[in-house]
Formats: structure tokens, sequence, C-alpha cells
């Protein structure tokens, strides 16, 4: 039963990492090709890795803590590696395909610019 299980999670994270890896190359835009790897991707590994440990555990080896660790870098370091590659598309002034809500800025805020490239 549990080898089943850990089939699943591992069937279910490679879904997730594929899902994750088209995204990468169908949106149009850096903005929007963040979401691929940063959501679906992290969360496929994360189910490999659930599956990896639930078949580790089954076999009676010692590569949990492995896994473990392998898991707290990847959801440690999946949003710093975003955060800043939109920081740089920022700081380059990438346009985005998508349009960014008008509207007047809150008190102590400067209005956003939009760069046309």
């Amino acid at each position: 039963m549990l080898e089943l299980i850990s089939v699943m999670l591992i069937l279910f994270g490679a879904g997730f990492a594929l899902i994750g890896s088209i995204g990468l190359l169908r949106f149009p835009d850096v903005f929007t090709r963040l979401h691929g790897p940063t959501k679906a991707t992290t969360l496929g590994v994360g189910g490999v890795l659930l599956g990896t440990i639930a078949y580790l555990t089954l076999q009676g080896e010692a590569g949990v803590v492995r896994e473990l660790l392998i898991a707290v870098f990847l959801f440690l370091t999946a949003p710093v590696s975003a955060h800043l590659i939109a920081k740089a598309a920022l700081h380059r002034r990438c346009r985005s395909v998508c349009e960014i809500p008008g509207g007047e800025p809150s008190q102590g805020q400067r209005p956003v610019q939009r760069v046309n490239q």
C-alpha cells in the first residue's frame, strides 16, 4: 500500500513539474513566466520528494534526512530566486504584457510610471 502511495506522489510531482515547465515556455513575459517554475515546479519537486521519502521508509533505507534537507533547501531558495529575478526585471525595466491597474497612489507613495519599450 505504501508503494502505491509513493508511486502516486511521484507521478503527481512529475505531472506538476511538467505543467510548470510548459508554463515556462508558454507564458509571454518574464513576470508571468515566474509562476511556472516557482509555483508548479516547486510543488512538483515536493511531491517527488515526498514519494521518495515514502519509498525509502518502506525499504528501510537511511536517506530520509537527506530528502528532508533537499525539500527545506528547495522551499527556502525558490521564493528568494523568484524575488531576485523579478527585481532584476524591474531594474532592467522589462515590459509586461499584462495591464497594470491604474488608480491614484495612496498617500506617501510615488506614482508608478509605465515604460513602453
